[in-house]
């Protein structure tokens, strides 16, 4: 009889340690279904910004196929682009935004798993002829106002940049 009870205490504590590391597998980030963002860095290069932001995103759904074109991603809606750097310039000592936005397309960077959320960071490399009107010159101050939108067109919250001098 002490030789059962002996073998049914080590199964249950065998099993308890599985349940242990099984719990710990499969924890998973408690993160809201819309994208959260924060400006990590802008680097001038020469005659280019890099803007890198990070990002989470509780349910995964970051970026667009290549050909992910139906509506409401189709060319020419606002949804066919998803992550907006609006650019603004200190005037007189008065950010100004001009009416033409910026845009780019991220492409499709949902995780694998049955966990979805993500975290991370998005580079981005701005060319000075992407610049509208009127053009950049070295001396001016300008600044970026970001914001992510992911594919269930949920919108982030917008990040701005601090005051960058071009050189």
């Amino acid at each position: 009889m002490n030789n059962a009870w002996s073998r049914m205490a080590k199964l249950v504590a065998l099993l308890a340690v599985l349940v242990l590391l099984l719990a710990g597998c499969l924890k998973t980030k408690d993160l809201p279904v819309e994208p959260s963002i924060a400006i990590k860095s802008v680097e001038q290069v020469t005659d280019t910004l890099i803007l890198t932001i990070s990002f989470t995103d509780g349910d995964g759904d970051i970026g667009l196929a290549e050909d992910q074109v139906e509506p409401p991603f189709n060319v020419g809606s606002y949804y066919y682009n998803n992550l907006f750097y609006d650019p603004e310039w200190l005037v007189n000592g008065v950010w100004t935004t001009l009416d033409q936005p910026a845009y780019y397309r991220v492409k499709v960077i949902t995780p694998e798993g049955q966990n979805k959320a993500l975290d991370g960071e998005i580079a981005i490399t701005l060319a000075a002829s992407f610049f509208p009107l009127p053009p950049v010159v070295a001396g001016d101050t300008i600044r970026f106002k970001v914001k992510l939108v992911d594919r269930a067109l949920h919108e982030s919250n917008v990040a701005t940049t601090s005051a960058i001098i071009v050189q």
